[in-house]
């Protein structure tokens, strides 16, 4: 903590980290009784035998949650077997990173990418950003999450081979051996420590049957979970990074103090994890559902964080404040409504390739299966509709019970199309919900919150879907600290569909997970119509030039047609002005821009998961700009039979153009204030006009 951060700590803060401090120089000296495990009097459990407390509704009965997995997904079951064979052969799959081998016997503590071996010293004094210590360790911590013991233990019931529940035993003996209570980089973050308890504790209801788990190997790794509940009640991340780490802390804590009665401080655990996660809901969630951080897969985990939250509780009759599923049917109504046409998300902030489980085999970028789940527990035939098929992640949460309930439900298209979310700031233009509809995501929110950390710089950014297919996209993140240079060009401006100016970006990083400058936005105008939608936004991540410039950008959405979207550039001096846009790989859009400016082609990216990328298509229109300059794009999906022409034509004032198609001819008019117009004559005489008011650039 720095000198000036300490000048502004409240006493709360200052005590906080202090009582940490003070914890950690302890467990370093020996004098904590936290850095050896508990004597076995510490409790006393039959696990096979209990029947208290509730987990998960599908292990109610194993036998009818096993047939029915195999009968409605026998591909997922093979591709889960498939994956399950690789891991006892010491290959995984982790993140977006494939074939990754650690060795064997696997070396806990190996980054292999990098070549790393991170030292077994206390946790406290290992920096884990420093790469050359240890290069990409969110590759290490992966593997130690032993997420994969759930692909191993679904494994196990759909074939009760004994080879499954035997390499678990033998990695979880393994681990324990490498990783003494304290030492090494496991123990170095306290949501890692969270999401592998959280492992530990679904794996033994996989395995609980298994004779391959030994009484003596169980009662070890209980010792060890005892261990971990206290590191994190003691570490808690209040003011280190009090996002989804904090409430992935209290989650784990909430899980092992309701599934470890047998310790006599699991009640405090239950109340400390339930209490953490009801006062974060008015933090982070913003009034529309948005997640305060501005990153949709960070909202994906908040989401499920707050669904395993609601399950556990009702199975165990712990009660919570109707808050809870207030906040929940909200994040899961911004889910539903961002969704594109083909059914993923977009990458809008980071995107850390993680989950809280792994209980499904979908891509990164595909949310669906937490709208099935959230469709199951509010009823919701509209979350149902976007979510489409039920996902075995649903059978897992909710059971063949949950599951039936899913069958039932009635889907019914969403109650609107076009949605904005003020306070998040993102709005969403569609025509429709079908396969095939138009759909474009505008950004015009906050840079994000606490130190921006999960931020990028993508304001005025647009993420476009055209008869149904990704077209524009977010390239996603890549890497947190695996190469400064690609982490920087993922989150800069120059990696999003918004425009630069002079090369920089809009808001300048200073390393992984801080920001020098940050752009702030402001919203102009919104207005949404059955036959167009009109967004207009501002931002001041160039007022910091020596010659201040301010960009503006207004989209006209003609539903079931095509946009407009008017980039205006204001400055004194002369200036380079870039309009970026980034092509999901093996897709096309027809556009055409209009501003004395000539196309370049770009080198570029797109990652769909943590860890992977991939060469795409990026063209800029570049053009130079001194006073007040416009850029004006027509995107244009291909319809059938339609071929789009458009001309910039002679107007007393302001800009017009001629827009011509198979059988319409459309006049636009894009004046320097008061209205847009925009009118179409359908061959056989027949018009149609719209005037749009708005709050233009002045």
């Amino acid at each position: 903590m720095n000198f000036q951060k300490l000048k502004t700590a409240s006493l709360h803060e200052l005590r906080v980290r202090a009582a940490q401090r003070v914890a950690a120089f302890s467990e370093r000296r020996g004098w904590s009784d936290l850095v050896k495990l508990p004597s076995d009097d510490t409790f006393d459990v039959l696990f096979a035998s209990r029947s208290e407390p509730a987990f998960f509704a599908s292990f109610k009965n194993l036998e009818q949650t096993v047939t029915e997995f195999k009968s409605r997904w026998p591909e997922t079951a093979q591709r889960l077997i498939d994956k399950a064979d690789r891991i006892s052969n010491g290959k995984f799959d982790l993140l977006g990173f494939k074939n990754l081998d650690f060795g064997n016997p696997i070396d806990w503590h190996f980054e292999p990418l990098g070549g790393k071996r991170i030292p077994l010293e206390h946790w406290s004094k290992l920096d884990f950003l420093d790469v050359g210590l240890a290069g990409d360790k969110k590759i290490t911590w992966e593997l130690n999450r032993h997420q994969y013991f759930m692909t191993l233990g679904q494994a196990y019931l759909l074939t009760s081979d004994e080879r499954y529940a035997r390499v678990f035993a033998a990695h979880l003996d393994s681990w324990m051996d490498a990783n003494p209570p304290k030492l090494g980089i496991n123990w170095a973050s306290s949501l890692e420590v969270a999401f592998r308890s959280m492992s530990w504790l679904w794996a033994f209801h996989f395995f609980k049957s298994s004779p391959s788990l030994s009484t003596e190997t169980f009662k070890r790794a209980w010792k060890f979970l005892y261990l971990s509940a206290r590191h994190l009640e003691s570490y808690l991340s209040t003011y280190f990074s009090p996002n989804t780490h904090l409430t992935g802390e209290a989650l784990g804590l909430f899980y092992l103090g309701t599934l470890l009665p047998e310790f006599k401080e699991a009640k405090r655990w239950q109340e400390l994890g339930r209490e953490i996660l009801i006062e974060q809901l008015p933090i982070h969630i913003k009034r529309d559902g948005v997640y305060f951080e501005q990153a949709s897969y960070y909202h994906r985990y908040t989401t499920d964080f707050y669904i395993h939250f609601l399950l556990l509780s009702r199975a165990n009759n712990v009660a919570l404040p109707r808050a809870v599923e207030e906040a929940l049917v909200l994040l899961l109504d911004h889910l539903m409504y961002i969704t594109r046409p083909d059914g993923t998300t977009p990458f809008f902030g980071d995107d850390d390739g993680g989950r809280l489980a792994m209980l499904d085999t979908r891509p990164a970028n595909d949310f669906r299966g937490t709208l099935g789940t959230g469709s199951v527990l509010f009823d919701r035939g509209d979350y149902k509709f976007v979510a489409g098929d039920a996902a075995e992640e649903l059978l897992w949460l909710t059971g063949v019970e949950g599951l039936s309930k899913f069958d039932a439900i009635v889907a019914i298209e969403p109650a609107k199309t076009s949605v904005p979310f003020f306070d998040g700031g993102y709005f969403v233009m569609r025509d429709g919900w079908s396969r095939d509809s138009n759909y474009l995501l505008f950004d015009c929110g906050s840079h994000g919150a606490l130190n921006c950390g999960h931020a990028h710089a993508d304001a005025l950014s647009i993420d476009v879907a055209a008869n149904g297919r990704t077209v524009l996209v977010d390239p996603g993140t890549y890497t947190y600290t695996g190469s400064k240079e690609l982490r920087d060009w993922f989150r800069s401006s120059h990696a999003h569909n918004t425009v630069t100016v002079d090369d920089e970006s809009s808001s300048v990083p200073n390393g992984p997970f801080t920001w020098k400058t940050t752009a702030q936005c402001e919203l102009k105008e919104w207005i949404s119509q059955n036959r167009f939608d009109f967004v207009s936004g501002r931002h001041d991540g160039y007022m910091r030039l020596q010659d201040p410039v301010t960009v503006t950008r207004e989209i006209l959405f003609l539903k079931r047609n095509y946009w407009i979207v008017r980039d205006t550039i204001s400055g004194s001096a002369e200036h380079r002005v870039d309009v970026r846009f980034h092509f999901a790989p093996g897709s096309s859009l027809d556009i055409q821009c209009f501003g004395n400016g000539q196309w370049v082609e770009e080198k570029a990216f797109v990652s769909h998961c943590y860890g992977q990328k991939e060469p795409s298509k990026a063209l800029s229109f570049t053009a130079a700009s001194k006073g007040s300059t416009e850029i004006i794009s027509f995107l244009l999906p291909q319809n059938p039979g339609t071929d789009w022409q458009v001309r910039e034509i002679g107007a007393q004032e302001g800009r017009a153009f001629e827009v011509c198609g198979a059988k319409t001819v459309d006049l636009v008019i894009i004046p320097a204030a008061d209205a847009w117009i925009w009118t179409r004559t359908i061959e056989g005489g027949c018009k149609e006009t719209i005037s749009i008011c708005a709050a233009l650039t002045g």
